[in-house]
């Protein structure tokens, strides 16, 4: 069972890992470059509408609005409750999954089942407060048995919800949890090993993407990277104080 580090330590991993990601911003300019580039590459342009308008967008009325949502094949395929994202609207980061499962489809919350548990876990051990983050799902219903979401599900919730949600939240960082909600932000083509752990800064806000907890829960020697990985997204929003 992992230990909270003391305040002593964990001072010294955040050093440490702002030293690693101000290294890796250095080494790897070119890469995240190409990455950025291909941000929402279908829905630029919304992006680009949402955060130049003057037109304030509630949480409140997005989940109204969409609570009955049928505009993907998910919305009929047996889900329970469309699940919204939940956390304060003045978060700094913002977590973005895959889709909700079993446990998430009942509750109506994202992130509760086994994997985030253990996701709320590392979020503790590294000292990122609840009321810093955000967390959602790229596609906001559950999949038939827990299935990856398609392309075009994901990019039909996307377009609907997840857009509107940042424009309301406006993080300072999404982090992507995992290949497939990766996937909605970044290139798809690009493997997902040479840009998880990454800060790539664009127009908007800054994307890090990570592994995926259920990956985690298969292997745990990956758990310490995900940590490094939170801690070094925590060293980039303190270097922005």
């Amino acid at each position: 069972m992992s230990t909270r580090p003391s305040n002593s330590k964990l001072i010294e991993m955040i050093v440490i890992a702002q030293s690693k990601a101000h290294l890796f911003e250095k080494e790897n300019q070119m890469a995240l470059l190409k990455a950025s580039v291909n941000l929402l590459s279908t829905i630029d342009s919304s992006l680009k509408t949402m955060f130049t308008s003057h037109q304030p967008i509630r949480l409140e009325a997005l989940r109204a609005q969409y609570a009955g949502c049928t505009q993907c094949p998910l919305g009929t395929q047996g889900r329970t409750q469309v699940v919204f994202g939940t956390g304060p609207e003045n978060a700094s980061i913002m977590l973005v999954g895959e889709a909700p499962g079993h446990d998430e489809d009942l509750k109506g919350i994202p992130f509760i089942g086994r994997s985030g548990k253990l996701l709320r876990q590392i979020l503790s051990e590294c000292r990122l407060s609840p009321e810093e983050i955000y967390i959602t799902n790229s596609a906001k219903c559950r999949p038939p048995e827990n299935r990856t979401p398609t392309p075009y599900e994901r990019t039909t919730c996307s377009h609907l919800i997840l857009l509107k949600e940042i424009h309301c939240i406006r993080p300072q960082v999404i982090c992507t949890i995992g290949a497939t909600a990766t996937a909605t932000f970044l290139d798809a083509t690009l493997p997902f090993s040479s840009l998880r752990g990454k800060i790539i800064q664009t127009e908007y806000f800054a994307i890090m993407p990570t592994y995926h907890p259920a990956y985690l829960l298969r292997n745990r020697s990956a758990v310490e990277i995900v940590k490094n990985d939170f801690l070094a997204l925590k060293a980039f929003l303190m270097r922005k104080l």
